[in-house]
């Protein structure tokens, strides 16, 4: 894990559902910004799956615990999708609101995926 990678996702996720949640305020449906706000999101977690697998082998290793970390990123990187053709199926506010907090779920993910990697002792 890179750490200025980390915190440019925690931006990115946490503007992201400020944005979408912003036009749930204002009684929209999804579109294309708060769509492809998510769809960053999820591009940034590919790159993090990238960097993930390379990153121990070029001495980049986690004090934390290796699994926890995968099952974190993993889990973020499904709930993209999934939410993502939910805001498409159903086109009403609670779409946005539901992209919304996955933006604010993946910032808080990736805060603790960054804890897991730099911050635990063991």
């Amino acid at each position: 894990m890179i750490e200025w990678f980390a915190w440019l996702q925690v931006a990115v996720a946490a503007l992201a559902g400020i944005v979408a949640l912003g036009f749930a305020l204002r009684s929209r449906g999804p579109n294309d910004y708060t769509l492809g706000a998510a769809l960053l999101v999820g591009l940034l977690l590919l790159a993090q799956i990238i960097i993930g697998l390379i990153a121990p082998s070029m001495g980049n290793v986690p004090t934390g615990s290796l699994v926890e970390f995968w099952m974190y990123l993993i889990t973020a990187a499904i709930m993209v999708p999934a939410a993502m053709v939910w805001a498409l199926l159903e086109r009403t506010v609670m779409a946005n609101v539901v992209l919304g907090f996955l933006g604010a779920t993946i910032a808080v993910m990736v805060s603790r995926m960054h804890q897991i990697w730099f911050i635990n002792l063991g």
